[in-house]
């Protein structure tokens, strides 16, 4: 199979760990190589590519600023490095990428944002809106309020969560070596490098190791599973040595790196989740109009809508049927059944008159619906 090309990528996540980012000796940022980076975030942005950045580093640089020992951290010293380390985080990615006229934008994420799928759809929305206005998202995990049983623990994984959430087709992840090796190559030399991985078999899973760093939660083995849940969710993964500057350039040139492939598409692998994994908890009834535009490719909109049934709540699956009562198809609703029963056959624009708070233009966007599937 051919091994793919940064170029060909429209949205792509981009993962840095605290141990690219910050100066181990020093707990200071690095900030040439930070600059390198953003002028490769740059050029893929001015060849079309939307990017969202998924970035370490606030606990790393919180704990210089306050001046908390070396080695692991108690959960509530964690927590207070990250939320004056996110705040300089935060600052020095706005600085670089302004430097470009690019804009960031900060979202700080838990594991509920993306496993919820209330919360799922608003952070998805907020991503989305972020590109659409032509900002770089810059996301973290939460580390300030997330405790051990309800956080990622690694950013590796929430990178993946961040790829099929935004419906990215590639997910870049930075590490200390420039892929994927049959053993560690650290301890045998006989370790061969795996340029491409078709698929992530038991054996694959095998030749991931499980070191960390003191400054990273990760290993080979979180990036296995994170390459796991992309290709799941139709996304590409590649996983490369980010130490040198300009890492981004360096892999279009042609630097060793460990490709991820999947064999479907983001929305593809979206519309078959949403077809096939989630029990329906009502239906929403149409009219003549709105079938003939949801089969044209539309989204489903108020005015469209003749009946709603069912106790279901913003961001369930629910049935979606047609003037006869035949299933269309099924989505995710934007609306918990109250509000959606009134607003049907509203225009959207009345929505926020009507409900008191400016809600969804949609009661089902095309991006949440699978059609001809009961």
């Amino acid at each position: 199979m051919t091994t793919p090309s940064l170029t060909q990528f429209r949205r792509i996540v981009i993962k840095v760990g605290s141990a690219l980012l910050v100066d181990r000796e020093r707990g200071r940022l690095r900030q040439a190589w930070l600059a390198a980076l953003v002028e490769d975030i740059a050029e893929l942005g001015r060849r079309g590519a939307e990017i969202l950045v998924v970035s370490s580093g606030a606990i790393a640089l919180g704990r210089t600023v306050l001046g908390l020992p070396g080695g692991p951290l108690k959960l509530e010293e964690s927590q207070a490095a990250a939320a004056v380390g996110q705040i300089a985080l935060a600052r020095n990615w706005s600085e670089a990428l302004g430097h470009h006229g690019l804009t960031a934008g900060q979202v700080l994420l838990t594991l509920a944002d993306t496993e919820e799928r209330r919360r799922y759809l608003n952070a998805r929305a907020t991503l989305g809106r972020l590109l659409d206005l032509r900002a770089i998202p810059v996301i973290n995990e939460n580390d300030t309020v997330a405790t051990t049983e309800i956080r990622y623990g690694d950013n590796d994984r929430l990178a993946a969560r961040v790829a099929t959430m935004a419906g990215a087709d590639l997910l870049v992840l930075f590490s200390d070596i420039d892929g994927l090796y049959t053993a560690p190559p650290a301890s045998d030399p006989s370790a061969r490098h795996l340029p491409l991985v078709e698929r992530i078999t038991p054996e694959i899973d095998a030749m991931a190791g499980g070191a960390a760093s003191e400054h990273s939660r990760g290993g080979m083995r979180t990036k296995i599973e994170a390459g796991r849940i992309a290709c799941a969710g139709g996304a590409h993964m590649l996983i490369a040595d980010g130490r040198p500057k300009n890492p981004l350039a360096a892999i279009a040139a042609g630097a060793r790196c460990t490709w991820f492939l999947t064999g479907s598409t983001p929305a593809t692998a979206r519309k078959t989740w949403i077809a096939g994994s989630l029990e329906p908890r009502g239906a929403i009834h149409v009219d003549a109009g709105a079938t003939r535009a949801l089969r044209g490719g539309a989204s489903l909109l108020p005015v469209g809508v003749v009946r709603v049934e069912g106790d279901f709540a913003r961001g369930d699956a629910v049935l979606i049927r047609d003037p006869d009562g035949g299933v269309l198809g099924r989505g995710l609703v934007a609306y918990d059944a109250a509000d959606a029963a009134r607003v049907i056959g509203k225009a959207s624009r009345d929505i926020a008159s009507i409900l008191g708070y400016p809600g969804r233009a949609e009661m089902i966007h095309r991006d949440d619906m699978a059609l001809g599937v009961g």
